[in-house]
């Protein structure tokens, strides 16, 4: 089969031959129609993502949609021609999707929405995991509670809001102001982060209060904004990007808690990944009942336009979540 090949970090894919793989046990053959592209891909291929555990030479790309070809030994909840889609590899030395076939683990796969294409399913898997495991695994976002997501027109802030709306809750969402009509579709109010600072919002919008779950997507100083926006005594802060060095004193002085969350664990470790296909399966609830609607990219490319595609991220031209439709 075809596929590209990261063969040093920071250098340009090599479309080459490799040998087709075969469905292991517990495992599932999928040909690849689209690859979502995180900016996490991006900096596994600049070589910035130790976490990730890359192993050179390697075919990147963490999520997938497509068609399942053959299954193996012992699997028993997909059969061929099913219509896929999960966070599959490109990490730890497992495989990805920048391919035209990948053996993944049926566990962490799920049936891909049918009101929606294979495009729009590619561009899920990271973001809506991530995004589900933070409000639902861990603040437990319920009705009634008040819910701020920093970034909500990013990837992983656009499905996090979405969420907390079909759980019912008051959702508020810091954003650029160009992105306010956006926001508003999703049901969500937007705050203009632009000209208002932390005190000033959560004053404005809480009374003072904080919020009971204030949901990080993009780490920093914004995670530091995050413990003072928390509720004070019952507040919960999630992040995504939580790995700096952070003060806990405003976060303890509210009597908040924390919690991070490391999507790729799974992956790496082996261990929960079937956990993952649970989440994309009430995915699959969600999208088809038109609660939650994927943002993705017009904009389209190929394999032989992967350096196109990363670079136009890089330029932060995106508006949405950016695929590699497979076509070699």
């Amino acid at each position: 089969m075809k596929a590209l090949v990261l063969e040093n970090f920071n250098t340009p894919y090599q479309l080459k031959e490799v040998d087709k793989p075969v469905p292991d046990r517990g495992e599932v053959l999928v040909k690849i129609a689209a690859s979502g592209i995180n900016p996490l891909d991006l900096k596994i291929k600049a070589g910035q993502a130790a976490h990730a555990k890359a192993m050179l030479p390697a075919i990147l790309g963490i999520d997938l949609a497509g068609t399942v070809e053959a299954v193996g030994k012992g699997v028993t909840t997909f059969k061929p021609g099913d219509e896929v889609y999960g966070m599959t590899g490109g990490i730890a030395g497992v495989p990805g999707s920048l391919a035209e076939y990948a053996a993944v683990d049926a566990d962490l796969l799920a049936i891909k929405p049918t009101n929606i294409s294979m495009r729009e399913a590619a561009a899920l898997p990271l973001v809506f995991i991530t995004a589900w495991e933070g409000l639902v695994d861990r603040a437990k976002v319920s009705e009634g509670k008040t819910v701020l997501v920093h970034g909500g027109a990013g990837g992983v802030g656009s499905i996090a809001v979405q969420i907390a709306k079909t759980e019912g809750a008051e959702v508020y969402t810091t954003v650029d102001p160009s992105k306010n009509e956006l926001i508003k579709s999703y049901g969500a109010i937007p705050i203009d982060y632009t000209s208002l600072s932390s005190d000033e919002y959560v004053l404005q919008y809480t009374d003072g209060e904080g919020f009971d779950i204030v949901f990080d997507t993009l780490g920093g100083e914004t995670l530091d904004a995050s413990f003072k926006a928390a509720r004070q005594y019952y507040g919960h802060v999630v992040s995504i990007l939580g790995w700096g060095t952070h003060h806990l004193a405003p976060l303890s002085f509210r009597g908040a808690t924390y919690s991070g969350v490391f999507t790729l664990y799974p992956l790496i470790s082996g261990k929960g990944r079937a956990h993952h296909g649970e989440i994309l399966r009430e995915a699959t609830k969600l999208i088809e009942a038109g609660k939650v609607i994927p943002l993705l990219d017009e904009q389209t490319f190929t394999p032989a336009t992967i350096e196109e595609a990363y670079q136009y991220i890089n330029d932060r031209k995106a508006k949405g979540k950016v695929v590699v439709d497979i076509v070699f």
